[in-house]
């Protein structure tokens, strides 16, 4: 997608050219002890996989919009909740989307959507498939946005999407971005986060960047610590399996909104029961989280 909504300025220019871009600070922009705990909360058996339309998708719909109003994040929509219904292999659902808002500081009428699913797998066969990694981890992520945002107020207004139903087709970002709250237009970049919590080789991917032509020159100035790498990838340029679709970014890419996609590499108990808390790595993770967090706010500076 070589059409694009960035004007990046000269001075913003020198401004990356002379700054260490994504450096992380000695301290976390977030607790990390609640990243962590809403990740162990969420996969644990309480919430029974989480499928759309259960008992346990409830119940972390429940949470997750809990957590927001300790947050004090405002509701896009009342009572944070966006329902939609549809069908997939002949079974109608109901899916609800939460949406937080946060006011920019700069450019309150332009929107960051940041993203994640709530929901997983559900129980096959008597077993539940927690999805710790998938996708608590992202879910949690945007809870740390959140903390990190009272500290530090974002310029551009921020949509907090909790999307229902992306292992049943990507439902809710796509009713998200065909009902829009906002006009689209005004949606200036989508961040989506789905498995971010765990990778043997401490590597993880950002997907959208070749599409963008400022956002490979953002990639291009990123300097990370040796404990992580960030590589720019699965985009159908690399020979690698091609992402550019594959999660709640696709909608947006769809539409012709920029996004960038963070994720791992599957890991051997992706969409498995063994998709536990106890095998997420903790430190990665932190980090991960952390990295994302300082890209947000390198392009919350930049004028769209």
């Amino acid at each position: 997608m070589k059409s694009t909504n960035f004007i990046l300025s000269t001075a913003f220019i020198l401004l990356f050219s002379c700054l260490s871009f994504g450096q992380i600070n000695n301290t976390y922009n977030f607790n990390p002890d609640n990243l962590l705990n809403h990740v162990k909360e969420l996969a644990s058996d309480a919430y029974e996989g989480r499928r759309t339309g259960t008992p346990g998708a409830s119940k972390a719909k429940k949470y997750i919009i809990e957590q927001l109003e300790l947050l004090e994040v405002g509701s896009l929509t009342q009572n944070f909740e966006q329902p939609f219904t549809f069908q997939s292999r002949n079974k109608s659902y109901n899916g609800v989307n939460i949406l937080g808002s946060i006011k920019g500081t700069e450019f309150p009428d332009k929107y960051i959507v940041l993203s994640a699913h709530y929901d997983h797998e559900g129980v096959k066969n008597g077993q539940i498939y927690s999805g710790a990694d998938d996708d608590a981890s992202g879910v949690s992520a945007l809870l740390a946005f959140a903390e990190s945002f009272k500290k530090n107020p974002p310029k551009h207004s921020v949509i907090l999407a909790f999307f229902d139903a992306e292992e049943l087709g990507l439902q809710g970002s796509k009713f998200f971005v065909d009902n829009p709250i906002v006009d689209l237009k005004t949606i200036v970049l989508n961040i989506n986060l789905d498995m971010v919590s765990r990778n043997e080789n401490n590597e993880l991917y950002v997907t959208g960047i070749k599409s963008h032509s400022h956002l490979e020159t953002m990639y291009s100035q990123l300097d990370t610590p040796e404990t992580i790498t960030i590589i720019a990838g699965h985009d159908g340029t690399d020979g690698k399996q091609n992402w550019m679709f594959s999660s709640d970014h696709a909608p947006f890419h769809m539409k012709k909104i920029p996004f960038l996609y963070f994720g791992v590499e599957d890991h051997q108990d992706y969409h498995q029961p063994t998709d536990d808390y106890e095998n997420i790595h903790p430190e990665f993770y932190k980090t991960a989280v952390e990295h994302i967090i300082n890209i947000f706010y390198k392009l919350d500076v930049m004028t769209f």
